[in-house]
């Protein structure tokens, strides 16, 4: 009887471990990435900030243990993810500056988010 009472308290405290990490999984981060200091007209400016955008995706895409193949793959899964959901924002900003038809304010941002 109290093998059970033993085995049905470890199956409790095991469960109250996961709950947490769950719930984790089902939030989104998200990460403000500014280009209020660049210029995307030029080359270099539009390459500074793809670096920025993924290095948001890196940010916002966190899992607590990648040694796991399957975590692994679901982190650069997020990313990818994050990048491809921030790209078109990233296409805009940049058409924008080539037409010269936006005045860049310090506001100036993207959103790059994980699901």
């Amino acid at each position: 009887m109290s093998k059970m009472f033993a085995a049905v308290g470890a199956l409790l405290a095991a469960a109250t471990l996961v709950v947490p990490t769950a719930s984790q999984a089902a939030e989104s981060n998200s990460v403000r990435v500014s280009y209020a200091d660049l210029n995307l007209a030029s080359q270099a400016g539009q390459g500074v900030l793809q670096h920025r955008i993924v290095g948001a995706a890196r940010v916002a895409c966190v899992i607590e243990d990648s040694r796991e193949m399957a975590l692994r793959s679901a982190t650069n899964d997020c990313r990818i993810d994050a990048v491809a959901r921030a790209w078109p924002a990233y296409q805009a900003a940049v058409g924008a500056a080539r037409r010269g038809s936006v005045t860049v304010i310090d506001a100036a941002a993207l959103i790059v988010t994980a699901r």
